[in-house]
């Protein structure tokens, strides 16, 4: 399970220390607004959240502060805490940072030995595989989720911890818009082909082709994205 993909729940157990049910709170709401339960703007209510999870007040708020530090909701003085609404500037400037960050996990995993990268390269066959069903069942949110696993696993397999947390911050902020945001289908059909090509240099331990296809593959992601976007981009 990708960790920005993981399932809400309905009651949180009780016997754990204050700060763990902080956290199994934050995990809940964050699964709350990235599978679209929680939408952009939308007002989250402390009190639900406490009465709907059987826990107290406090371990919601630190959760809420919690989250604002990671930039996914917003506190407003006197009106309560939102889900973060990102803007267009916002948007590019994170699929920038996220095209340093693919290309870099692209070069690294294009030099795994052969016998992981073959692992990995078996894995991104099977999911591109998963896209093109997607793709042809016209499932959006399916076609959005195996892109995600795609390009985490990749993530994954580059090996450096700090970069994954540094990676996951940035896509669980691009995650919030992605339902009004999604590409349209001549968007996604050229996606698929450009996942392909990666597979293919990584197959080949192709480092530099790679990192350059990962790159540009984010790079067109958001020229796809300006043109299929709700957001009005600045003049």
């Amino acid at each position: 399970m990708l960790p920005w993909l993981a399932e809400n729940s309905a009651e949180l157990p009780h016997k754990v220390p204050a700060t763990s049910l902080a956290k199994l709170v934050r995990d809940d709401v964050l699964a709350g607004i990235l599978n679209g339960s929680l939408t952009p703007g939308q007002r989250i209510n402390e009190p639900d959240v406490a009465a709907r999870l059987n826990v107290s007040r406090v371990p919601v708020r630190e959760a809420l502060r919690e989250l604002e530090s990671s930039g996914v909701v917003v506190s407003r003085k006197h009106a309560g805490v939102f889900v973060r609404q990102l803007g267009w500037v916002e948007v590019r400037d994170l699929y920038q940072l996220r095209a340093l960050l693919d290309g870099f996990a692209g070069r690294a995993a294009a030099q795994l030995p052969k016998k992981e990268r073959d692992r990995l390269v078996k894995f991104l066959v099977s999911t591109t595989s998963s896209m093109k069903d997607a793709f042809q069942c016209a499932d959006a949110n399916r076609y959005y989720a195996e892109n995600l696993r795609f390009h985490w696993a990749i993530v994954e397999a580059a090996g450096n911890v700090q970069m994954a947390e540094i990676y996951r911050g940035i896509v669980q902020k691009l995650h919030i818009s992605r339902l009004k945001n999604l590409s349209g289908n001549r968007g996604r059909k050229a996606s698929i082909a450009e996942h392909q090509t990666i597979v293919r240099a990584l197959r080949q331990g192709d480092f530099a082709q790679a990192e350059l296809l990962m790159t540009r593959h984010v790079e067109d992601a958001l020229v796809r994205l300006e043109e299929n976007s709700q957001m009005e981009p600045p003049p």
